[in-house]
């Protein structure tokens, strides 16, 4: 399949850095409407929306996920809209009819991306517990596992540990069955995604931690006589020269918030170290990667066009299917992505294309 690209939706305050640097992006309804049709026809392919309920490292105000994918549904044509969902907050009988909802709304274009959670203060200031770290991934196996029962199934029944489900039905039925998306690094991330996710998506990384982890995933759905499709997080940032694009880095890590950096290293590190391995997705993230909270620098799209999409060529040779893309300046970057590294991605494509079928 051609690489694809999604952009991170930014519905909660703050940009996509955590950096006190201006940056032209705004997190309102108005803002996002307009996002979602300049990708659209910019070339990207999902949208994908973050789920937060309070504030986080300077995040102060959040648009929900689910809800904001309805409205953009109506306001776009093409976009796959993928809501990210936090098991322990929703239970999956709800999200399941709103999805289902959007599907329709949307004919066919929407999908879920479970979270299972590393932001304690969300669970505690809803008076909900905070599992430990193999539980979490337990729960969301098992939301994930009712959803597509009631998605598939004439009356859905589910008795597990976290979910219990009568014969209940669900009408209508999605257009498409949403696909399911999923991080984490953890060996139960890994396993839940072989066992019931259609995607699973990587912090940012290097090629070498990439092929790692896409081999280790791919040898455990094997086991389970399934595949899955591999996403990365990313942070572009495209200039005319490298050196502009790299004084742009610069600039973003001079003016880092180190409280509000140093508070997110602490949350998800606390999160990390509850897994058997003591250690999570961001065990060996420096102060500088934590400025973008899921790794993007690491992933190298950070120069001219033509350097970022052979970086991106690059990772579809080792099993990459889509690129998760976050920006500085959303107005812009998003349609000077689309105009100029979109089209050469695809050129590179189509030539890499002819070397394999002669």
């Amino acid at each position: 399949m051609s690489m694809q690209f999604a952009y991170w939706v930014p519905n909660v305050s703050g940009g996509l850095v955590i950096s006190s640097i201006p940056q032209k992006t705004g997190w309102s309804f108005e803002d996002n409407a307009r996002y979602a049709r300049i990708a659209e026809e910019a070339g990207f392919d999902y949208a994908l929306l973050q789920t937060r309920f309070m504030a986080s490292y300077g995040a102060e105000n959040q648009l929900e996920a689910i809800a904001l994918a309805s409205a953009l549904a109506v306001v776009t044509e093409r976009l796959k809209l993928i809501a990210a969902i936090l098991p322990g907050l929703w239970h999956p009988g709800p999200v399941a009819k709103a999805i289902t909802t959007i599907d329709h709304i949307s004919q066919g274009r929407v999908a879920v991306n479970i979270v299972s959670g590393w932001f304690k203060g969300e669970f505690h200031g809803f008076g909900e517990p905070w599992l430990d770290h193999n539980e979490r991934y337990r729960r969301s196996e098992e939301f994930i596992r009712v959803l597509k029962e009631l998605w598939t199934q004439d009356q859905a029944n589910h008795q597990g540990d976290f979910y219990r489900i009568h014969e209940a039905p669900h009408k209508p039925k999605p257009v498409a069955l949403p696909p399911v998306f999923q991080g984490g690094n953890s060996a139960a991330a890994r396993d839940m995604a072989a066992r019931v996710s259609d995607w699973y998506l990587m912090n940012g990384n290097t090629i070498d931690g990439f092929r790692t982890q896409i081999e280790d995933v791919t040898k455990r759905a094997a086991s389970y006589n399934r595949k899955l499709r591999f996403g990365v997080n990313a942070f572009a940032i495209v200039r005319d020269t490298e050196e502009e694009a790299v004084e742009v880095l610069r600039q973003i890590i001079r003016y880092a918030d180190p409280e509000a950096v140093e508070g997110f290293r602490s949350q998800v590190q606390f999160a990390g170290k509850a897994s058997p391995e003591q250690e999570g997705m961001w065990a060996n993230s420096n102060f500088d990667d934590l400025v973008q909270y899921n790794d993007g620098f690491k992933t190298g799209l950070i120069g001219t066009p033509e350097q970022v999409a052979d970086r991106i060529i690059a990772l579809k040779k080792i099993g990459v299917d889509l690129v998760l893309i976050g920006f500085l300046h959303y107005d812009e970057d998003i349609q000077a992505f689309g105009e100029k590294v979109i089209p050469l991605v695809k050129e590179k494509e189509a030539a890499l294309n002819r070397v394999t079928t002669t």
